[in-house]
């Protein structure tokens, strides 16, 4: 008896670890898919385009097995996910799913598959009008005795984020749908206006948070970098919207739009500073570990994002140092997403030889 339950275990350790895998699945995993979307739009508007097909594989690779992954966990472990809807801290990273979306139908479009690109922002549209109404009203409403504004942190800006990214993909199927120009140049203009709006409203929170609550260093995760990144992504949209066909919506707004993207940009530039002197008020001088967490691919998108919207915003206002910084900050975001990718693959191989060692 001792001999066969010896036997079987390494066949059921190896499911049970999947499982805890599956239950413990981070919300805002489709950061992965942002964050190597986004690099790989940065290396091909720099024409590198062989790393920037290779990132794109990766990217579309990460968005299938992560929408199986997170249906899967939908039906497995259902309970869990109605828990972390319920959660300040935790609810607002499923806006990486439009987010992800997104960015990925603007890299797919730049290739050419216009098809695709229009599907997957109709996905997007969608996605971020059920979440934008049904993931506050889950968070806002819900009351389990912990103060709310206690647990406001950089996953919020996400929601910001998400309205900018539709924003972007909005901008790049236009050209596709002729008849449809008015309707999406409104629903542009909208979604950037709301990110804008929202990225204010979420920055108050965070600074009252910080001033009633404090922020002890083990608090200031990876996602706070977004506070960047979802401004560097104002930017892109902003300078997309400035370039649409003429419509009423649009029209109207240009002129605000074009004169906000520089002001919006230079904040950016301003914060990243801010960012590294907080990582290294967190690792190096009160010694936070540092190990792989699903979060640390907040830090690549913003990253890239910045890099991206240096590019942009240099080739149309014609300031050839802002485009160097771009080109710049592109190389430094490639090398944060190869240190988190491979953080990534060595992480899961270790727990699966870990969980095969065990059996």
């Amino acid at each position: 008896m001792d001999d066969r339950q010896t036997q079987q275990e390494p066949a059921t350790s190896r499911p049970r670890v999947f499982r805890d895998v599956l239950e413990n699945l981070s919300p805002g995993y489709f950061a992965l898919t942002m964050g190597t979307g986004i690099v790989s739009i940065g290396l091909h508007e720099a024409g590198w385009d062989l790393i920037s097909s290779v990132l794109l594989v990766i990217a579309a690779m990460s968005y299938v097995v992560l929408w199986v992954l997170y249906i899967w966990r939908a039906i497995a472990f259902s309970e869990v996910m109605k828990a972390e809807l319920r959660r300040p801290e935790m609810a607002f990273g499923y806006f990486t799913v439009v987010a992800g979306t997104d960015v990925l139908a603007v890299r797919l479009d730049a290739e050419g598959y216009s098809a695709l690109s229009m599907v997957l922002v109709a996905l997007a549209a969608v996605l971020w009008f059920i979440f934008g109404y049904v993931l506050p009203w889950q968070v806002f409403l819900t009351r389990d005795g912990k103060p709310i504004q206690s647990r406001v942190n950089g996953t919020w800006f996400i929601w910001a984020v998400a309205s900018q990214s539709l924003a972007i993909g909005l901008s790049v199927v236009q050209s596709h749908l002729p008849q449809g120009e008015s309707l999406i140049g409104l629903l542009a203009v909208l979604s950037w206006s709301v990110g804008v709006a929202l990225y204010a409203g979420i920055a108050m929170l965070v600074l009252l948070r910080i001033v009633h609550f404090g922020m002890t260093p083990k608090e200031f995760e990876p996602p706070y970098w977004v506070i960047m990144g979802a401004m560097a992504i104002a930017v892109v949209a902003g300078s997309k919207i400035v370039g649409m066909e003429s419509t009423p919506m649009v029209d109207a707004t240009r002129a605000l739009i074009a004169g906000t993207v520089a002001a919006f940009w230079s904040y950016c530039l301003w914060l990243i500073p801010f960012l590294v002197g907080a990582g290294v008020w967190r690792h190096f001088v009160h010694r936070v570990p540092v190990a792989y967490t699903p979060a640390l691919w907040s830090i690549v998108f913003p990253v890239g994002m910045f890099a991206v919207a240096s590019i942009n915003l240099g080739r149309v206002d014609s300031l050839p140092i802002v485009e160097s910084i771009g080109h710049g900050t592109l190389i430094v975001a490639v090398l944060v997403w190869a240190v988190v990718f491979f953080a990534m693959i060595r992480h899961y191989v270790l727990l699966a030889w870990r969980s095969r060692t065990r059996g």
